[in-house]
């Protein structure tokens, strides 16, 4: 099994995802700002793993308050890292609270899979960015339904960082999941040549309504599914779902630099966008299959 995050004496050990796939390298973690950078950086990401590396970092803090807001501030869009730290923050032991997030977030895992796999039972799926242990800590939301239904599956590279090209074909490889990548210019013409049956992502925050945000070419993606009567899933667990926040223009959106893009020229770099409700067939959670209009009364 992939150990993206792992707690060893009194620090903070984490996969340096932005080697991938070419070298296998863990940063040690010290202090709160170490692990600010690495989330910042994207060395570590994943909306339920950011949570469980932020819940781990608060074992690090001297000042919990103050480390608290630094982590929450690192990486806007994704709500359980939110979730987690202040979980964390009110625990007596926060060392023992994240040990228990992670070991929650591996059974969430398995339990998105155990709900999804049947919908994707031995079909051509596609997928953007990455899902599975590398975001999750576990076998992954989306990746792990894919692998556990043994689904043939279609990954878009995802630009401009390519986490689905170097990550999820990384994972795909190391877990026996038949996989083939893809340009993202290739979505639709894939979609119809290779006769798509579904297309399952991961999300980083499910507003109240049931919008969801999610890496950048998400909604795009959508919009081509609902074009060829392809059925759009979204398998998250329920700590995605933030009721505080009533819809998707109310999700933050956190934009990168435009040197990711471009040294040369200027450009616009969000790095997620917001899938409206009306495009998503149903939710595959921990808790079963949850419809966008039952999102609010979920958790």
């Amino acid at each position: 099994m992939i150990h993206a995050v792992r707690w060893a004496r009194g620090r903070l050990e984490i996969l340096d995802q932005r080697l991938l796939p070419g070298r296998e390298h863990f940063l040690v973690c010290r202090t709160v700002d170490q692990v600010v950078r690495a989330i910042k950086t994207l060395a570590v990401r994943g909306a339920p793993l950011l949570g469980v590396t932020g819940a781990y970092a608060m074992a690090l803090a001297r000042d919990r308050r103050a480390a608290a807001r630094k982590l929450i501030a690192s990486r806007p869009t994704a709500v359980n890292l939110r979730w987690a730290v202040e979980r964390a923050l009110r625990a007596p032991d926060p060392l023992e609270e994240a040990r228990r997030i992670h070991a929650e977030e591996i059974e969430r895992c398995e339990a998105i899979a155990r709900h999804g796999a049947p919908l994707v039972r031995g079909k051509a799926a596609i997928t953007i960015c990455n899902t599975g242990a590398l975001a999750t800590g576990g076998i992954g939301t989306a990746f792990g339904v894919l692998l556990r239904g043994k689904a043939r599956v279609y990954a878009l590279e995802t630009r401009p960082l390519r986490q689905g090209a170097r990550l999820t074909m990384w994972e795909a490889r190391k877990s026996g999941l038949e996989a083939c990548l893809i340009a993202d210019g290739a979505a639709a013409a894939v979609i119809r040549e290779k006769r798509i049956r579904a297309a399952v992502v991961g999300a980083d925050r499910i507003a109240r309504n049931g919008d969801a945000a999610n890496k950048i070419g998400t909604f795009g993606l959508a919009v081509l599914c609902r074009e060829f009567g392809v059925p759009f899933y979204v398998a998250a667990p329920v700590s995605t779902i933030d009721l505080a926040c009533p819809d998707g223009p109310s999700i933050p959106i956190e934009e990168r630099s435009p040197r990711e893009l471009s040294d040369r020229f200027p450009a616009y770099n969000p790095a997620f966008d917001v899938t409206p409700a009306r495009y998503i067939t149903a939710f595959i959670t921990d808790r079963g299959i949850i419809k966008p209009r039952e999102i609010k009364s979920c958790r």
